[in-house]
């Protein structure tokens, strides 16, 4: 899904175990890969398309938001809204993308624990905390939004968040398969998981949260705060 999410575009292939990760960099995760820089009429027309998505999300929820609706509140072509985000994935995506880039902003130079200057075990926590509940807040977008299998685990905006994830745990242990170790992390961040605890077990946030740290702790092999 989510979420746009850090570096350029193009990420580079997952690292081994041992090599260094470098420190990933702001992502722009709503225009595509083949149109890097918008010129500014299109950008105009792009940020009146998604003004109309979210328009229509707000009225009659994610169902409400299909190409052929977008284009009529906006009031353009079908044709449009297809060349601009390819599908209905594409479209919901770059809906996510303000929240993602607010995200990365944060935990990438914002303020400690989750930005720099914190310990990375501390940060680590912090990560998972914001995502927690950035997913709860915007769950059915982030569900409607998740693209097909062959391409989810490949999506920009999740290898961000598994680089950075990595970078922090090769901190934290590095003897460890960190790179491993991240895709457990993230899988208990998914949105999929996090609707099916909350909304069909009726569990609350601030269990999933303790959860989270506990999860860390163990997986870290460190001792959870008191």
């Amino acid at each position: 899904m989510l979420y746009a999410v850090f570096m350029s575009s193009l990420l580079p292939p997952c690292p081994q175990p041992q090599e260094p990760v470098e420190s990933p960099q702001l992502l722009e995760v709503g225009s595509g890969p083949e149109e890097p820089c918008l010129r500014a009429d299109a950008a105009r027309n792009r940020a009146r398309l998604l003004e109309a998505a979210a328009r229509l999300i707000a009225e009659h929820g994610v169902a409400g938001v299909t190409m052929e609706a977008v284009a009529a509140a906006a009031q353009v072509g079908k044709g449009t809204v297809f060349r601009r985000f390819g599908d209905r994935t594409g479209l919901l995506t770059a809906l996510l993308d303000h929240s993602g880039r607010r995200l990365q902003a944060d935990f990438l130079g914002g303020p400690p624990p989750l930005g720099p200057g914190a310990p990375p075990l501390e940060r680590l926590r912090a990560f998972g905390v914001a995502v927690l509940y950035r997913s709860a807040e915007q769950l059915d977008l982030q569900l409607a939004a998740q693209p097909e299998p062959d391409r989810r685990f490949a999506h920009p905006a999740l290898g961000a968040l598994r680089t950075h994830v990595t970078m922090l745990l090769r901190q934290i242990v590095p003897d460890a398969d960190c790179d491993l170790l991240a895709q457990t992390l993230l899988a208990y961040l998914d949105p999929a998981l996090i609707h099916h605890l909350t909304r069909q077990c009726g569990m609350p946030m601030e269990r999933l949260e303790t959860g989270w740290i506990d999860l860390v702790a163990r997986l870290t092999r460190t001792e959870p705060p008191s």
